[in-house]
C-alpha cells in the first residue's frame, strides 16, 4: 500500500522538523522544566490532537485541490522551502537562542495546558507546512486507495513526533542542566537542527515534482 521509500521519507521530515526548535518545542520544554513532567505530558496531549486535526483536514481536502490548481501546490511548495530556510536562519543566526535556554512561564490547569499545547500546534505554522507541502509529497497516485495512503503516512509522522516531543519532556529538565554548563553545546545543539533544517528547505526548493505525486 505505502512504498518503504514514502515511510522513511516522511520519517526523516518528521524528525528533521520535530528536531528544529518551534512553537511547540518551546512551549512542551518550558512546561516540563517550569512545572514538571507531568504538565508537560498534559500539553502533549494537546499538541498530538493537534496533529490529528490537520491529518484529517490535509487528507480530505487538499489532494482535490492541489490536482485542480497545480499552481497552487507549486506555491505552496515554494513557501514551505521558504519558511523551512527562515527557520534555518532563526537557528543559525548570531545571538539565537536554544530551545533549551531557561524561560519563566506561568503555573496553569492541566485543562489549560491541554488547551494551550492543542491551540500552539494549531497556530504553528511550521505543522500547517508540513501538512500542506511535505507529507503529501510522499503519496503515490499509482498505488491507489490514496486516503489511506495520506492517514498512514500522517500516522507515521504523529508517532515519531509525539515520540520525540515525550522523550523531550521527560529528559527537559536534565537536559537543560546539562547544557547550561556546556554553553558552546548549546550552540551545537542549535547548528545542527538549522543545518538539518536548511537541507530540507533546498531539497524542497529544487524539488521539481508535479502535483501528481501528492493528493
Amino acid at each position: 500500500m505505502v512504498e518503504l521509500s514514502g515511510i522513511l521519507g516522511v520519517v526523516v521530515v518528521a524528525l528533521g522538523m520535530v528536531l528544529t526548535p518551534g512553537p511547540n518545542m518551546i512551549y512542551l520544554v518550558s512546561r516540563s522544566i517550569t512545572q514538571g513532567r507531568r504538565a508537560g505530558i498534559v500539553s502533549l496531549g494537546g499538541v498530538a490532537l493537534g496533529f490529528m486535526v490537520y491529518l484529517v483536514a490535509a487528507n480530505l481536502g487538499l489532494s482535490v485541490v492541489f490536482i485542480a490548481v497545480p499552481e497552487l501546490y507549486f506555491a505552496v511548495k515554494l513557501a514551505g522551502a521558504a519558511y523551512l530556510a527562515y527557520l534555518a536562519w532563526n537557528a543559525l543566526k548570531p545571538g539565537g537562542v536554544s530551545v533549551f535556554a531557561p524561560r519563566d512561564v506561568p503555573h496553569d490547569s492541566p485543562r489549560k495546558l491541554f488547551t494551550m499545547g492543542l491551540m500552539t500546534n494549531l497556530l504553528n505554522p511550521k505543522i500547517a507546512i508540513m501538512y500542506l507541502s511535505l507529507i503529501p509529497q510522499f503519496i503515490d497516485l499509482d498505488k491507489g486507495h490514496v486516503l489511506l495512503q495520506g492517514l498512514i503516512l500522517g500516522s507515521i509522522q504523529i508517532v515519531v513526533s509525539v515520540a520525540v516531543n515525550l522523550t523531550i519532556v521527560l529528559a527537559a529538565g536534565a537536559i537543560a542542566v546539562f547544557l547550561s554548563r556546556r554553553p558552546s553545546w548549546l550552540k551545537v545543539q542549535r547548528y545542527a537542527m538549522g543545518a538539518v533544517l536548511g537541507a530540507l528547505a533546498v531539497s524542497l526548493a529544487i524539488d521539481t515534482s508535479g502535483p501528481t505525486k501528492v493528493s
